[in-house]
């Protein structure tokens, strides 16, 4: 089945409710587990652990490569840093894999992706991340480049969640979005069924897609999200929603519009432009209160 998307607005999110907030102790509002960063990019796994604590997750870690975790846990103390195995290239070396393996199964949800480098021990990472059985699994950035050869593992999965940009994209399906119109809803719509996954297909005009051919688009933010580290913060505002028990397709949906919203309120207060990635989470408490 493939619909006309629907507007993703205030009054379409009503019909998908976040869990109610309740008095309770962190172990009660979510535990994240973030696989995040590098060498070159320490600073991605700090603006999603962030996001996802500002959206009202109660435990963050990051498990990022040992390289960089003293300065990750210097820049979110709230967050518990895993120290991982460091390749030579920066990014994650195999034994951490086997390390990740351990522990996920321990979190609510999982996050894996965000200033990941690209290297071999991402394929092994992913493939064995869907074959764990978790119920709230994102896989975003290096670890989409990574997902091809695996799209039986991840028709397998409990329907995990891709947020793909264009060049992510173009190596799940062998297609670049082109913009923010039918082409860009075919390719999601083609990832959501190849993968069965929960898609965003990300752009000026984002668009979450299902597997089953629901679909829905946003239309707002503004250009000021076009910035590094701004995808960043969306993994990390899914993953704290989906820690605190959101189902998938209602914390995908709810994270599109809160970060479009945030980026709004940024733009209306500094500027079109120029405000910054770890900006965006601040302005997320205030939208939930809404």
């Amino acid at each position: 089945m493939s619909a006309r998307p629907r507007a993703l607005t205030p009054a379409e999110l009503e019909h998908f409710p976040l869990p109610p907030v309740e008095e309770a102790d962190k172990n009660a509002h979510g535990r994240l587990l973030l696989v995040a960063g590098s060498r070159e990019t320490p600073g991605s796994a700090a603006i999603a652990a962030t996001a996802a604590l500002r959206s009202g997750c109660g435990k963050v870690t990051i498990a990022t490569v040992e390289g960089v975790a003293p300065h990750v846990a210097l820049a979110v103390p709230e967050a518990r840093v895993l120290h991982l195995p460091q390749a030579r290239d920066g990014g994650f070396a195999r034994a951490a894999v086997r390390e990740i393996t351990n522990v996920a199964p321990d979190y609510d949800a999982v996050v894996a992706g965000p200033g990941m480098q690209e290297n071999r021990v991402c394929s092994r990472m992913a493939a064995t991340l869907l074959g764990l059985g978790l119920a709230r699994l994102v896989l975003d950035a290096a670890m989409l480049h990574a997902l091809s050869p695996h799209d039986d593992k991840a028709r397998d999965a409990a329907m995990p969640i891709l947020l793909p940009n264009d060049a992510e994209m173009e190596s799940l399906v062998g297609a670049e979005p082109g913009g923010n119109g039918a082409k860009a809803l075919q390719c999601g719509l083609a990832c959501a069924a190849r993968y069965d996954a929960l898609t965003l297909v990300k752009g000026p005009k984002s668009h979450v897609v299902t597997p089953d051919g629901r679909a829905w688009r946003y239309s707002g933010g503004g250009p000021g999200l076009g910035i590094s580290g701004s995808g960043d913060s969306l993994a990390g505002i899914l993953g704290g929603l989906l820690a605190r028990g959101a189902e998938p397709l209602t914390a995908l949906l709810w994270a599109v519009w809160l970060h479009g919203e945030a980026g709004a309120a940024l733009s209306s207060r500094v500027g079109k432009v120029g405000f910054l990635a770890r900006e965006i989470p601040g302005e997320v408490p205030a939208l939930l209160a809404s």
